[in-house]
């Protein structure tokens, strides 16, 4: 259900659903989950799993479009449109879709990501017909009034400076920025303050008609609904949306392992990143790295969590985590802590990298971590909304669907020999970018320290 890597996760040896196009679009089924998928005449894909035991329903409208698709001029634009479907359709204001909601306790939502927007809605099943009706009128019918536009440009300049000052948010910026340097995955999702400033209601316009049509569209849904009176449902409101391809495919960027040291003397402590390259969210391989990052940094009992912070005291927050995409990806560590531990963390963090690479990892320490990422999938199976999201991935980026019992066997399928290889593979020195933040005076990295 859930695929290590692809946030939230989901993989395995997969279960290949039929789709047979009829009249009515392509329907399929997977009855051991209760899942259903459905296609609309104009290339929309409903996908739905029934939960009965919930009183709730999780919906979301995914489009297949985020910040690596713009170009440099319009960085920014699709977390703009986010934010605009939000303040007010033809026949609904902000307000009063502030209010529907709150009046059948219902939360809404929204976010934007490097290669997706998602709108979402949760509700009681037996208000989904309003909530519904809300998330179609938002979606399908935004008016961009001007007023809106000044006052919500306002809001995102706000939101850049929120990150600008938050410094966890912007070493990892920075990093992204350098280590896809020159490429629109590189650049911020919120967009500059140069971009931000010159967007405007023509552009708006322009991107909501070309990236929201059918083809480009997911709309999944998890909770206690029917598969078929839902569809009919979506398929009304959804009747008049245009059919179109989905995006082309974009082009995949090279990283860059570049050494960046950024000077902000506010600062009282050095952030630092530290990051490789690592497999998109498809490769074979994202289970043996999901286990190699759990190892590494991704909880308390990793070994970066005990030997920096438990062992050494040297900082608060270390951790690693991945961010796979859908033809590339990255592996990064994070650290803070103060100039004058700055290089001995660095040196910490590489001396892990070489352990990995060098020694298999033993037997308890991979069952420990295979355990931890058990919970966690089946943990996120626990909620609607999870469910939902997951759903919406695994068409996107596999075209295909997997049980939790699918991911689990591959999971426990992974030896130590296969976590070595992946160490051996991605913490190549040559590869290794470094981003630090901070009081940096007279702190100086070389690559020559890079070595693991």
């Amino acid at each position: 259900m859930l695929e290590p890597g692809s946030n939230p996760r989901a993989g395995a040896e997969p279960r290949r659903m039929a789709y047979n196009r009829g009249s009515t679009g392509c329907q399929s089924m997977n009855t051991k989950r209760n899942l259903r998928r459905t296609e609309l005449p104009n290339g929309l894909i409903v996908l739905s799993e029934r939960m009965d035991h919930l009183h709730s329903v999780a919906m979301g409208v995914w489009i297949k479009s985020g910040s690596r698709c713009e170009s440099a001029e319009m960085n920014g634009i699709s977390h703009f449109v986010e934010h605009m479907l939000f303040k007010g359709t033809k026949s609904r204001s902000a307000q009063r879709i502030a209010r529907e909601m709150d009046s059948i306790g219902g939360n809404l939502d929204a976010f934007t990501s490097k290669e997706t927007i998602c709108f979402n809605v949760k509700s009681l099943s037996e208000h989904v017909p309003i909530a519904l009706d809300v998330l179609a009128d938002m979606v399908l019918n935004p008016t961009f009034a001007l007023p809106d536009i000044e006052r919500e440009r306002g809001v995102i300049l706000e939101e850049i400076k929120i990150d600008e000052d938050n410094p966890d948010v912007l070493v990892h910026e920075l990093f992204t920025q350098s280590f896809w340097k020159g490429h629109p995955l590189g650049k911020p999702i919120l967009g500059t303050t140069e971009t931000v400033g010159r967007l405007g209601q023509e552009q708006l316009f322009g991107y909501h008609g070309d990236r929201f049509h059918g083809g480009n569209m997911v709309f999944s849904a998890a909770g206690n609904l029917d598969h078929d009176r839902f569809v009919e449902a979506v398929a009304e409101k959804f009747s008049a949306l245009a059919g179109g391809p989905a995006l082309s495919e974009l082009s995949a960027p090279e990283p860059s392992a570049r050494i960046v040291l950024r000077n902000k003397k506010a600062l009282e402590q050095v952030q630092i990143c530290l990051g490789v390259p690592a497999p998109r969210v498809t490769d074979e391989s994202r289970f043996a790295t999901s286990i190699l990052n759990t190892v590494l940094g991704g909880g308390m009992s990793s070994r970066l969590f005990q030997n920096i912070r438990e062992e050494r005291g040297l900082a608060y927050s270390v951790y690693s985590d991945m961010s796979p995409y859908r033809d590339t990806g990255n592996l990064c560590v994070y650290a803070g802590t103060s100039a004058g531990k700055a290089l001995e963390v660095v040196d910490l963090i590489l001396a892990e990298f070489r352990n990995l690479k060098e020694s298999p990892i033993g037997a308890e320490e991979l069952t420990r971590a295979k355990d931890q990422l058990k919970g966690n999938i089946l943990l996120g199976l626990e909620s609607s909304s999870a469910r939902m999201a997951n759903l919406a991935r695994q068409e996107m980026y596999f075209h295909q669907f997997f049980s939790a019992d699918e991911v689990i066997a591959r999971i426990e399928a992974v030896d130590a020999g296969e976590v070595q290889t992946m160490a051996q593979r991605l913490f190549e020195p040559e590869n290794i970018a470094v981003t630090l933040l901070g009081r940096l005076d007279g702190v100086k990295l070389s690559r020559a320290r890079l070595v693991c």
